[in-house]
């Protein structure tokens, strides 16, 4: 959900940087490398079906023969050659079509299985500010309504494509060998064909484009109205939303219509085509019958190629319709896997001497004006755990996940030393993605552990729908039940993980065994546990903290963390005072550093954040 500085959602400017879109000549080179693991299987199913529609195309010239035959008084038992040959093509064509169909079907969902599973890889690897930026309803717009689109091409679609496209061929060939001058008449019909498939790609495009933009900023609005119901009420900004809403759901509807109607002028000019080319054919057939240069029956079966061609020329032009929209859809897929494809290897640099997260005059900026890190740098020694500190709004966050990777710096550098690139994961390891302006890197200098460098966990822990022990292994997928039990041990939640109704086993997430916010969070530090990162990043992950197993739950935290070196926001300064080091954050600036005495000692921002923080608590005890 995007919000303005004021934190009002959906009150931001309309105009989102929304996720890129291919280009046509980049769409169809992806498209062909989707298909290129199968080109057996298409070349097979290519050649079935020209078999099946070239045994189709016997079928006129036997009706032709019937035609001859009834013309020139022959006995009914003469029908018999004919018709038995019919009935042959009838079985064979049916067959035949059948296994072609299904081949380019299962080619189709093959190629569409595999476009799905890039953007899925790809989407839970873009960085978190570039989603922003983009709003939710984009992303939304793009995982649900263009790949239904291009699902139901690929289902539908291209096997009709296919076969329409190769009986026009067949057919047209096959009126040549009747008599050239035959084809000679059907071709009348193609300008008009031609120019109407011209006259409606050139409009389809840009209209089914800006419908699915349309449709993402729709979507957007609704996301942002929702999910910030309260806060729009609380504001008397319901009229506002409504609006906003209700017109970009107009701009939908309009942009609908405008393709309704581009349809039923396509069709028109289809009707137009079919009445000239028939015209054409039938007087020619009657001028060469007259003349003697050919049968009834042949003029008869040159009429039912031509008549046999409406169903295929139509629907290869009516499926342009569908084309159109999956291929608007599709560019759009294509731009999102296309993000990670794009960007360059991330150079390797070494951090400082001894430490294992390096903080190079690191900028961030969520926007023009929305600057919330000014040329911080920070070292964190390995093993050391360095706690964040500083009022709402001083960047603790942002720096937190520009250290996991999660987002990149627009200016500086963030080196992690040890392990390999960090990838996206089930507690949301952090991406490596390309920064832009800043760098995000690892130093391969030293080998690392086979898990992920970086680990973040935040607040915001979401439970995945399966067994618990599925929910744990997203960390680490070859971890055993023994595995799964020490971390949870390690984190305090054996205890209550086995008196589940059936332990491990149990179904948690949606529709399952619901686990309050503390025993998720438990959760994502089991899970930390088990990618056994060298460097995790906490950001408020104990904010729970505030319920009755408020210890517990630091606890946890405290053990998840033992032999790593940490970066954690502080939601309560207690986690400060276990810290070997705090950092003070203010209006994104380090103003100090330095262990709690010290800090507390110095009489400045931060022992006034400690005894606004403490004048009402009993404060802990210092280390």
């Amino acid at each position: 959900m995007t919000s303005t500085p004021s934190g009002i959602p959906g009150t931001a400017d309309d105009s989102a940087e929304l996720l890129p879109i291919a280009s046509g000549a980049r769409t169809r080179a992806a498209l062909r490398t989707l298909i290129r693991p199968d080109r057996g299987r298409a070349l097979l199913g290519l050649g079935v079906l020209v078999g099946a529609t070239a045994v189709g195309l016997l079928v006129q010239p036997l009706l032709g023969r019937i035609v001859d035959i009834v013309a020139d008084g022959r006995p009914a038992d003469a029908l018999t050659l004919p018709v038995v040959p019919l009935l042959v093509v009838a079985v064979v064509q049916g067959v035949t079509t059948t296994l072609g169909l299904t081949q380019v079907a299962r080619l189709g969902e093959t190629v569409l299985a595999r476009l799905r599973e890039q953007f899925v890889e790809r989407a839970l690897h873009l960085p978190a500010d570039r989603l922003e930026r983009a709003g939710a309803g984009d992303l939304t717009a793009r995982v649900t309504g263009d790949v239904a689109r291009v699902a139901e091409a690929v289902r539908s679609a291209l096997p009709e494509m296919a076969r329409s496209v190769l009986a026009i061929v067949l057919t047209l060939g096959a009126m040549a060998l009747l008599d050239v001058r035959f084809l000679l008449a059907a071709l009348l019909a193609v300008p008009v064909q031609a120019l109407t498939a011209r006259w409606y790609v050139r409009r389809a495009v840009t209209v089914y484009a800006d419908q699915r933009v349309a449709n993402g900023a729709q979507q957007q609005q609704l996301l942002e109205t929702i999910g910030g119901a309260a806060t729009v009420r609380g504001h008397r900004l319901e009229e506002q939303h409504t609006e906003k809403s209700a017109r970009r759901s107009r701009k939908a509807v309009e942009l609908t219509m405008r393709s309704v109607h581009l349809v039923l002028g396509f069709y028109a000019r289809l009707h137009i085509a079919e009445y000239i080319g028939l015209a054409a054919v039938l007087v020619t057939g009657f001028f060469l019958v007259r003349d003697g240069s050919v049968s009834i029956g042949t003029a008869t079966a040159a009429a039912l190629y031509f008549h046999s061609l409406f169903g295929p020329v139509n629907a290869a032009l009516v499926l342009l319709d569908d084309a159109q929209s999956a291929a608007a859809g599709l560019a759009r897929l294509v731009g999102v896997t296309d993000i990670e494809e794009s960007a360059a290897q991330l150079p390797h640099q070494r951090t400082e001497a001894g430490a294992a997260v390096t903080v190079d005059a690191v900028s961030h900026a969520y926007g023009p004006g929305r600057t919330v890190l000014h040329e911080v740098s920070l070292a964190l020694r390995a093993g050391e755990h360095v706690a964040l500190v500083g009022t709402s709004g001083a960047g603790k966050s942002t720096l937190a996940r520009l250290v996991a990777g999660v987002q990149q710096p627009t200016g500086g550098t963030v080196s992690v030393a040890g392990g390999q690139q960090p990838t996206g994961g089930t507690v949301s390891l952090a991406g490596g993605h390309q920064p832009t302006g800043g760098k995000v890197s690892v130093a391969q200098s030293a080998p690392g552990p086979a898990g992920p460098s970086v680990v973040l966990v935040t607040q915001e822990v979401h439970v995945f729908t399966g067994t618990l022990a599925e929910d744990l292994r997203l960390a680490r997928p070859d971890a055993t039940d023994a595995d799964l039990r020490t971390a949870l041990a390690t984190v305090y939640a054996l205890e209550w993980a086995e008196a589940l109704p059936e332990g491990l086993a149990t179904v948690v997430g949606e529709g399952g065994h619901r686990l309050d916010p503390a025993r998720a969070q438990q959760l994502a530090l089991a899970r930390l546990v088990l990618a056994d990162p060298p460097v995790a990043v906490l950001d408020e992950a104990t904010a729970e903290a505030g319920s009755a197993g408020a210890r517990t739950l630091e606890r946890s935290a405290e053990a998840a963390l033992a032999g790593r070196t940490a970066l954690v926001v502080a939601h309560r300064l207690t986690q400060a005072v276990a810290a070997d080091r705090i950092v003070v954050l203010e209006a994104g600036r380090v103003v100090e550093s330095g262990t709690h005495d010290e800090l507390r000692t110095a009489d400045g921002p931060y022992a006034t954040l400690w005894r606004a923080w403490s004048g009402s608590r009993n404060a802990p005890r210092t280390r």
